[in-house]
């Protein structure tokens, strides 16, 4: 494990060393709110984002013990969430076919007041664009991670994370510039 201490911290809190359930616990209090909104930007269910974030760190729980760089553990953790969603979004189409349409379940109201207009658009228009795309972008700019941890997350080269930004943009310029 690499502890690289800065001027006002360290970059990973000494507690994640004591236990793989300590990593685990210390993962869920700071990461599992943000992870949620991160899975709603690709599932339309605030429940099945949160069941996407649970399962995410049941899966980390299981492998916890075998993590050497706790410093990864979040990107790791992203990862996982990135790919539940993908498959979430795959069986639902399948099971779309199958089932009758649900009663819709009206938003709560904390949704209602943080998702206005224009970020209801934004979002369609991030779903809209091809994986990669989506991925980077909302990596970049929502979770504010550097071009290099997107690459490193995704097992991707620091220019196709730079290429895959780049067309994402001008595809959200291009469809958000068509609906106004």
């Amino acid at each position: 494990m690499t502890l690289m201490a800065s001027a006002d911290e360290l970059a990973v809190p000494p507690s994640w060393a004591a236990s793989p359930e300590v990593l685990v616990a210390e993962l869920y209090r700071a990461e599992s709110a943000n992870l949620v909104r991160l899975a709603r930007f690709f599932v339309d269910d605030r429940n099945a984002a949160e069941d996407l974030v649970q399962e995410a760190f049941i899966r980390l729980a299981r492998t916890a013990g075998r993590i050497r760089d706790v410093e990864r553990a979040p990107a790791y953790l992203r990862s996982i969430v990135l790919n539940l969603a993908r498959d979430h979004n795959r069986r639902g189409l399948v099971s779309l076919r199958h089932q009758p349409a649900a009663d819709p379940t009206p938003p709560s109201v904390e949704e209602e007041i943080g998702v206005q207009e224009d970020q209801r658009r934004v979002i369609e228009a991030l779903r809209a664009l091809p994986k990669r795309q989506r991925d980077c972008l909302v990596l970049r700019y929502y979770l504010e991670l550097t071009v290099g941890e997107i690459a490193s997350d995704l097992g991707l080269s620091v220019n196709s994370v730079k290429t895959h930004l780049q067309r994402g943009l001008r595809s959200l310029e291009t469809r958000l510039g068509e609906d106004s």
